[in-house]
């Protein structure tokens, strides 16, 4: 399969959110195959009809459009393709690769129950196996695969290296269910064997179902695609990912306020490495991004990490990108947009914002200069800051900044200047002024605000202020 196209896929239940263990998979095939110039893939698995909602097909659907993990093609659905596994089955049927099984449920609990009681392996053998058609009753039944009974199978995986397993310990597994209907492992087979699929990266979860799968890959002929089995994510103890944790849902993530482009460097860095590159971009990570650097322990989660990094991500994002973004969050927490004026704002002030910016939140948190209106209601700090002193001083410096070009090295200048004649330090005279522009003590520098505001707004601010 070397010098075929590398096609990948991501295979999801729609049974629930798209778990941030599944996003991490969806994303490293993405890689695998667009650093290759090669076809993702997407398989929705809806074959569980009792479980599979189109609420959360859609939610999958969103969550890998928020992360930026384009697919080609429209998704497939498993279920549409019944009929076509179910005729895979019946080759199998004609060729002697499978069998009919007439075995009910309770003459295979039976069997089982009493090979516990003996302590001998309760994987159950058909008698049906290599039973005459002849003899075959007028009765539901089921097709098996006929598995071989001696040797072993090699899984040449690409993460977990050769895992061997004995013949002698798999079942003859059931294809088609008695009421015609195919089962998930015969239907992975037919879906990634028709869509084309070189190389199946997936969660070590499924590494026995390989051993399975690859029963019906032989029987049919086919080749079969090189597996890579990659580690689960643990929580930061150590153990299996759970909601103790904290987020479980890739949505969960947006609506706490990290940028997409973060949450892909920061899933790709989950379990995979290149030389001690952390920080890196989307063309680095689909450059650098190979099997071999996928590790064989499960990965931890960790908070701080993804908060480093999206502060890096953040400080050299696009300003225009990251306003979109920003919008989108807001979207998503059901809070409406912002006028022509405060998007403009934000444009010209999201610079300054965005450095040391760990979150959404904390853009807007200090961009909330911007986004008040007046007049401002300074909090309780603020106000403590806005004595009768301070106010008398903010209005010496009306009438300086009434003239002054507005350059950031003139208004430093202006405000140094007033600070200094009444002998008291830049900061103390920035507190007063960050108080009648901000309404808070916790904002941009003040001259970034002012810059950002403009002349007029400034003076009209700190005549407010200083009434």
């Amino acid at each position: 399969m070397s010098d075929t196209p590398v096609v990948t896929r991501f295979a999801p239940s729609p049974t629930g959110f798209l778990h941030i263990g599944g996003a991490r998979t969806a994303l490293f095939n993405w890689l695998y195959a667009r650093g290759r110039g090669g076809k993702f893939l997407l398989r929705i698995e809806d074959t569980d009809r009792e479980r599979s909602t189109p609420e959360a097909t859609e939610a999958i659907l969103k969550g890998l459009t928020w992360l930026g993990l384009d697919w080609d093609g429209d998704p497939v659905s498993q279920a549409a393709r019944a009929d076509r596994h179910a005729e895979v089955a019946h080759q199998m049927l004609a060729s002697g690769t499978a069998y009919k099984c007439f075995a009910t449920q309770d003459e295979i609990e039976t069997f089982r129950e009493a090979a516990r009681a003996e302590g001998r392996s309760t994987l159950y053998r058909s008698p049906w196996r290599d039973a005459d058609p002849a003899s075959h009753p007028d009765a539901p039944y089921v097709v098996r695969v006929k598995a071989p009974l001696e040797g072993e199978m090699t899984i040449r995986d690409q993460v977990q290296g050769d895992v061997r397993i004995r013949n002698d310990q798999l079942d003859d597994m059931v294809l088609l269910r008695s009421d015609g209907t195919p089962t998930y492992m015969l239907a992975v087979v037919v879906d990634d064997h028709d869509m084309g699929i070189t190389h199946v990266i997936r969660g070590d979860d499924h590494l026995n179902n390989a051993a399975r799968q690859m029963l019906v890959y032989t029987a049919m002929g086919w080749g079969v695609p090189i597996w890579a089995h990659i580690p689960l994510i643990h929580g930061p103890d150590g153990k299996k990912l759970s909601k103790r944790h904290g987020a479980l849902g890739v949505e969960e993530y947006q609506l706490m306020g990290y940028p997409a482009a973060a949450m892909r460097n920061y899933l790709a860095r989950l379990g995979w490495s290149h030389g001690d590159d952390e920080f890196f971009t989307d063309s680095q990570a689909q450059e650098w991004f190979d099997l071999k650097g996928i590790g064989k322990s499960p990965a931890r989660l960790d908070f701080k990490k993804l908060d480093h990094l999206t502060g890096q991500h953040m400080s050299v994002a696009n300003d225009a990108a990251l306003l979109h973004e920003l919008e989108q969050y807001r979207s998503a927490k059901g809070l409406p947009g912002f006028d022509n004026d405060k998007t403009e704002g934000l444009l010209a002030a999201m610079p300054t914002v965005k450095e040391k910016a760990k979150s959404f939140d904390q853009i807007l948190e200090k961009a909330y200069f911007i986004l008040t209106e007046r007049p401002i209601h300074p909090d309780e700090k603020a106000a403590k800051a806005l004595d009768d002193v301070s106010r008398g001083i903010l209005r010496e410096l009306t009438p300086r900044l009434q003239t002054a070009t507005w350059t950031r090295p003139e208004l430093e200048e202006s405000v140094g200047a007033l600070a200094q004649e009444h002998g008291l330090g830049l900061g103390k005279l920035a507190q007063p002024l960050r108080a009648a522009l901000a309404g808070r003590m916790a904002s941009p520098s003040v001259f970034d605000m002012m810059l950002v505001l403009g002349r007029a707004e400034t003076l009209a601010r700190i005549l407010d202020a200083t009434e």
